[in-house]
């Protein structure tokens, strides 16, 4: 690759900074102003249902706009080339979605099955799980199509694909570094997280697996109780922690649990297998 097209790389993605923070940034305050919630973190950490779904519809709204007009005008490139591209993807959502189920299945079992976690209730409210699943997919879009379809995309088009993977899971992260109730198991998963979410992006560069994942992943986690990387949402299940600590990731959610560690850490090493075994043959969906 010429030396002028990396450069280029990394400075569409330094110059994306600046644009992002105050499009998305206005859109968020447009979206905090129409849920008629104040602009302070605290007040919005304690947001209605309603109010969050709000704000994650007006980041997606903005994250979008800044995706398009660079695509459009500095990369020069269709926007679904970001990895939109939907033919033959159905199996790859229904697997996506299927991981992040049986992640969050087994992860409540097992905590349950060690005294980890108490079983207090089930309660079931239409409206709320509606609202629910289009927060967690409207963050699953916006993230995605940012730290993969757009800042993967370009770091790997400056430097080797594995080196820009970890970049890139860094990136993602950093990012997440201010999370309510974060700690260090949780940025460990956050990165960790950022490398499954990833991988399968640098062999097929179709962000449609990568999606059903993050939104299955967020959205059963919520469902079964926990809390999602940090902040609280609607939940079918209540539970009580016994106790807060590494194993049942406390406040953070399971994202702080050892247990998302293992899980991660498994799903890496299988993805990568997957590849290695059978990128070659099959470059535009990643099962078959």
């Amino acid at each position: 690759m010429k030396q002028s097209d990396k450069r280029n790389s990394w400075k569409r993605i330094t110059t994306l900074i600046i644009p992002y923070i105050f499009i998305v940034g206005l859109f968020k305050y447009v979206g905090t102003a129409v849920s008629e919630a104040y602009i302070d973190n605290k007040v919005i950490a304690a947001a209605s249902t309603e109010q969050q779904l709000i704000s994650s519809i007006f980041t997606l709204l903005g994250t979008f706009l800044v995706l398009f007009l660079f695509m459009k005008y500095i990369d020069k490139e269709p926007f679904l080339n970001l990895g939109f591209q939907y033919k033959n993807k159905g199996k790859d959502i229904f697997i996506g979605l299927l991981i992040g189920i049986l992640i969050m299945g087994f992860g409540y079992v097992i905590l349950v099955s060690f005294n980890q976690i108490k079983f207090i209730s089930i309660t079931f409210f239409y409206s709320d799980f509606l609202i629910v699943f289009v927060i967690f997919l409207s963050v699953a879009f916006s993230e995605e199509a940012l730290f993969r379809g757009y800042i993967l995309r370009n770091l790997m088009n400056s430097m080797n694909k594995n080196m820009a993977l970890l970049v890139s899971a860094i990136i993602f992260t950093t990012m997440h570094a201010l999370n309510q109730n974060i700690t260090f198991i949780g940025l460990v998963n956050l990165f960790l997280a950022g490398i499954l979410l990833g991988l399968p992006y640098i062999y097929t560069k179709n962000l449609w697996f990568p999606i059903s994942l993050h939104f299955s992943w967020n959205f059963f986690q919520s469902l079964l109780g926990f809390n999602v990387s940090g902040k609280n949402s609607y939940s079918i299940v209540n539970f009580d922690l016994v106790e807060k600590n590494n194993f049942n990731g406390g406040d953070f959610g399971f994202e702080g649990s050892v247990l998302s560690v293992l899980s991660l850490t498994v799903l890496i090493i299988l993805t990568m297998y997957y590849f290695n075994r059978y990128g070659n043959e099959n470059k535009k969906t990643i099962f078959n």
